[in-house]
């Protein structure tokens, strides 16, 4: 009996103290969850920049080849074998110039020496055969580039036809010119397009001539096909897409030392985009402090702790 009554104490005892630990720890959470929500806030930490003004140039890639503006064939008048060579590639011609001699003597028959002229003024770009090579006026013996005015010939897919037009600038570099760029200009753009390939041929001269740039190599063209000036330009990552419409965050400034900045997060309006950068025409202004990286977890009126700024 009284073994019982002990045993029935005790589980009283184990139950009552249970009780109160869990009133007491139901208080303390309840005290720290007021205490957070009166007084603690969660601070997000972001990188921020400054808004600037730039220019942005929308702009088409190409490759093409660099070639003369002009270049011709020069044929023999005469059949015979090559006597005489005077000039080498590389070498300047001027319209007229005797470049070689054909001999079109057979045995027993004897001939003058046949003067061959350059059709036109020029660079030997190339000179096929040797002296006693044998010829006919069918075969090109040389050719002669006009190199004062040189070329690129891209060609450009039907679906870009509509956004290519005379005058439009361009900017081409080349393997042997890291770094460097080369102003061209469109000067011809052909009326129809290559059924087969569905493409459209146009030609670009570069402008200023550069003696860097020789016939044959290949070029990587940047068409500028839309231009915008002093624009107002945020990195693209600066973007967020809230309800499918463009936002930026912005900072605010702090009020006092001891409260954190504050963001708003503002409507804006894209222009274009170009390699990462975009223009934005209505929303935010010069010199507005945008939050770059870090905005994926803020809303509007978040706290933020600035890590870094960059202009």
């Amino acid at each position: 009996m009284n073994r019982t009554i002990s045993q029935a104490a005790r589980a009283s005892f184990v139950l009552t103290s249970a009780l109160l630990f869990t009133i007491a720890f139901s208080g303390c959470s309840k005290k720290e969850a007021e205490a957070k929500k009166e007084g603690e806030e969660t601070v997000f930490a972001v990188n921020v920049s400054k808004v600037g003004q730039g220019n942005l140039d929308e702009y088409l890639e190409f490759g093409g080849d660099v070639s003369s503006s002009s270049s011709v064939s020069v044929m023999p008048d005469m059949a015979g074998k090559i006597s005489r060579i005077l000039v080498s590639v590389g070498d300047s011609v001027a319209k007229n110039q005797v470049i070689a001699y054909v001999d079109a003597s057979t045995p027993g028959m004897y001939y003058s020496q046949s003067p061959v002229r350059s059709p036109i003024s020029g660079i030997v770009t190339s000179f096929t055969p040797n002296v006693g090579s044998q010829v006919s006026p069918a075969m090109a013996v040389a050719t002669v580039s006009q190199t004062d005015n040189l070329e690129i010939k891209i060609s450009v897919a039907e679906r870009f036809v509509s956004r290519i037009k005379m005058d439009q600038n361009a900017f081409i570099s080349f393997n042997a010119y890291p770094g460097v760029e080369f102003t061209a200009k469109v000067v011809e753009i052909s009326p129809v397009l290559d059924t087969s390939t569905r493409t459209m041929n146009a030609k670009l001269r570069l402008s200023p001539n550069d003696d860097r740039i020789h016939v044959g190599m290949y070029g990587r063209v940047k068409l500028i096909t839309d231009s915008v000036n002093n624009a107002i330009v945020v990195p693209l990552g600066a973007i967020v897409q809230r309800d499918g419409k463009p936002y930026i965050f912005v900072v605010s400034s702090q009020k006092t030392e001891s409260e954190p900045a504050r963001v708003k997060l503002q409507s804006v309006s894209e222009g274009i985009t170009v390699d990462n950068k975009t223009e934005i025409t209505n929303g935010i202004s010069a010199g507005d402090m945008i939050v770059v990286k870090g905005q994926s977890l803020l809303n509007d009126g978040s706290a933020v702790n600035i890590v870094s700024v960059s202009e």
